[in-house]
């Protein structure tokens, strides 16, 4: 049985320039949004970036925000580079210290459960844990995409200020979509990693 909520996954690409990691000195410079019918990539201008990313999820019908490591990185990534530019979102974020986490992100704690206007969130990321255990293979996101038969984008990880804009475009929309593909895949142990299913004020909306 597949979702019973539609899936988005959610990827950001970050100024590798100024080293990529810190959400004090690096910009967002790409962000994807994929569907089970289409990816959408929005570039540019960091303010008009945040302010579309956020438009373009209130427009989505209620359903599951899918990254890979984004309760770590890529949502409180989000909010921070918001907070500088003052773009309001529909992001909220609440620090739970029972996940695991590899390197806490520059001026946080830990990692976060999380939802996004009337979406909740799923972080594939610790859905896919056991499995890398059980196979002994790194849990990065292009490890187990191969190892479930799928072809992710490969670039230099460290070089994204050096991609075209086309390549750009092509890496953040291949690592959504592997993100809400491969959760989709593992939906029948997805439940309990629903954000939704800790926080209690946040609901889950059939589709």
């Amino acid at each position: 049985m597949g979702p019973p909520l539609p899936l988005y996954g959610l990827d950001i690409e970050t100024d590798t320039s100024s080293g990529g990691l810190d959400p004090r000195a690096a910009a967002i410079v790409a962000v994807a949004v994929s569907s089970a019918r289409e990816t959408v990539v929005v570039t540019g201008d960091e303010p008009h970036l945040l302010a579309e990313l956020d438009a373009l999820l209130g427009r989505l019908r209620p359903g599951a925000l899918v990254t890979w490591y984004g309760s770590g990185f890529d949502l409180p990534f989000l909010a921070d580079r918001a907070a500088r530019a003052g773009i309001p979102l529909g992001l909220r974020l609440a620090l739970d210290p029972a996940i695991e986490v590899r390197s806490p992100l520059p001026g946080h704690a830990g990692a976060y459960r999380a939802s996004w206007g009337r979406h909740t969130h799923l972080d594939a990321y610790h859905l896919f844990r056991e499995v890398s255990r059980a196979v002994l293979l790194s849990c990065s996101l292009k490890s187990m995409a191969r190892f479930f038969g799928l072809e992710p984008v490969e670039v230099d990880r460290a070089r994204i200020h050096d991609l075209a804009p086309a390549e750009l475009t092509r890496y953040v929309a291949s690592d959504a979509a592997l993100a809400r593909r491969l959760a989709a895949l593992r939906w029948h142990a997805a439940p309990p990693h629903l954000d939704s299913a800790r926080w209690p004020g946040q609901s889950v909306a059939p589709a």
